[in-house]
């Protein structure tokens, strides 16, 4: 006869019972595999993130946090259905999986807290400020392109010369401005989510797809920021002059995201 936790609590104690704690264990585990797979997928091939990017963020944050809260669940639940009578041996699994979780976000952080601090050092050198913008820099490059650098107060836009020479007055508005809208609303803590999430699981399809999906979704955002002080069809011509991938920041292309044109279709209708 299978031990139950009634066998191992003590006295006065909740008891669950053993095929509470089994049912338990699968009904989590079937969340987050839906959650890991079928449920990031339809939303990523979904059209109407478009017409909401701050809905479908706040949604793919859901679907991250209850996903990694389900595994947990799932795995110190079928610890415990394992192993009722070793209450202490039963929730190591989850808690090695909660510490692997924290320990690559906290890699994470400082990774790219130590990056942007080696950038901004090298834009010190590089660049020069821009005469007549506050927290702007120009590097002296051809090729046109323009990045933000989210460093708390020290944060930079970053502007090339080359874009500088192809915009007009109303292009270059609604590139800083797009550009800003990253720094002002802290996009880079949203991203950074994600790209731990994708560091932890590098094997994982749907973790590059969800931090692929999230950087386009961003950049859909400080488009709406940027279309409150110019017409639409001024940013879609500054996006087209930086290029087909728009005017992403510098850590998180989106290339590889079919909401790049998403974007386009949003400016235009």
């Amino acid at each position: 006869m299978l031990t139950t936790l009634a066998e191992v609590a003590p006295s006065g104690a909740l008891v669950i019972p053993h095929g509470v704690v089994l049912f338990g264990a699968v009904a989590l585990g079937l969340i987050a595999i839906a959650l890991a797979w079928p449920v990031p997928v339809a939303l990523s091939r979904a059209s109407w993130p478009m017409r909401a990017p701050v809905m479908a963020l706040l949604l793919w944050q859901a679907i991250g946090l209850a996903g990694g809260l389900s595994m947990i669940g799932a795995l110190a639940l079928a610890g415990y259905a394992a192993l009722p009578g070793h209450p202490w041996l039963a929730p190591i699994p989850a808690a090695l999986f909660t510490v692997y979780l924290l320990t690559h976000l906290g890699v994470t952080i400082v990774q790219v807290t130590r990056q942007r601090h080696r950038h901004l050092a090298l834009l010190e050198m590089l660049t020069s400020p821009h005469p007549t913008r506050a927290r702007t820099r120009v590097i002296d490059d051809a090729v046109p392109m323009a990045y933000c650098l989210p460093n708390g107060p020290r944060s930079v836009t970053v502007l090339s010369q080359g874009l500088l020479d192809r915009l007009d007055a109303d292009e270059l508005v609604a590139v800083i401005a797009h550009e800003r809208a990253h720094v002002e609303q802290r996009h880079d803590l949203l991203l950074l989510a994600f790209r731990a999430w994708r560091s932890a699981l590098p094997w994982f399809p749907i973790a590059a797809r969800a931090e692929v999906e999230v950087a386009a979704l961003v950049e859909m955002l400080a488009d709406d920021h940027a279309r409150r002080e110019v017409r639409d069809e001024v940013l879609a011509r500054a996006i087209l002059q930086v290029g087909a991938s728009g005017v992403p920041g510098a850590d998180q292309p989106v290339s590889g995201s079919m909401r790049v044109s998403d974007r386009f279709r949003r400016l235009a209708g």
